[in-house]
């Protein structure tokens, strides 16, 4: 991701002040310095979950925006929450900044809210992914599950283990695979006895992470002309921004 982002701000025509890894020699650094963080308009982060709380902290002293899309880091989020509010930085994390993930995101919870009018429609999501991912299920999925509940009443639990059981009317399957280097597939599933309806992103390459997260940098520190944000920020604060003005 390090390498895509990258590409992505050279050819938005940004410039990167360094490239921070904790692995000797993958980076110019493996851990940011004063200097390095008073060149920088913004810190752009993939990492473990395990480092972002300390990352965070780092960012806040040093008064640097900063784009995280490390997931798996949700007992730690009310001190991330507390370090940005002190601070005045901004600060802005998701499990996905593809823009054609998103636009996953808003057809899965509107063929959610359609089948909801129809009892034949049962749902499930299910996600592919590399045989390196150390998360399962994807950030990505559970947020589609989300808004499979957020517009589908009658589902109001996510169910991620394997089913030796018959599963409740009441529950989302959330299913995963691994193998090769598939990027990222996600499909939504809406199955009745008479036909089934596939709604499916398939990500080709990290580019489109790594684009929507260089153009979230521009959105949070104002370098798209929408001003500077401060504040905790989810993707969604991004997105539907982006989303409202190309309506």
């Amino acid at each position: 991701m390090g390498h895509e982002v990258e590409a992505a701000l050279n050819r938005r025509g940004h410039s990167v002040v360094a490239r921070i890894d904790a692995a000797p020699g993958a980076g110019d650094a493996c851990s940011a310095s004063a200097e390095q963080l008073t060149e920088a308009d913004v810190a752009i982060e993939f990492s473990l979950a395990s480092a972002v709380r300390a990352n965070a902290a780092v960012y806040a002293k040093a008064g640097l925006p900063a784009v995280v899309g490390t997931t798996g880091w949700k007992e730690d989020e009310p001190a991330v929450r507390d370090l940005v509010a002190g601070s005045g930085i901004g600060f802005l994390r998701t499990s996905n900044f593809s823009i054609g993930a998103h636009i996953f995101f808003a057809l899965v919870e509107e063929a959610a809210r359609i089948a909801g009018q129809f009892e034949d429609y049962d749902v499930l999501l299910h996600e592919i992914h590399h045989n390196q991912k150390k998360d399962s299920p994807s950030g990505t999925a559970l947020a589609a599950a989300a808004r499979v509940l957020k517009a589908l009443p009658r589902k109001k639990r996510i169910v991620t283990e394997k089913l030796d059981r018959q599963i409740a009317e009441d529950e989302l399957h959330v299913s995963s695979s691994r193998v090769g280097a598939v990027p990222g597939l996600h499909t939504l599933l809406l199955d009745s006895a008479f036909d089934s309806i596939e709604v499916t992103h398939t990500a080709r390459s990290r580019g489109g992470f790594a684009v929507g997260a260089v153009r979230a940098a521009e959105w949070l520190t104002g370098a798209d002309n929408s001003g500077k944000k401060t504040g905790f920020f989810e993707v969604e604060d991004f997105i539907n921004a982006i989303f409202s003005k190309r309506s």
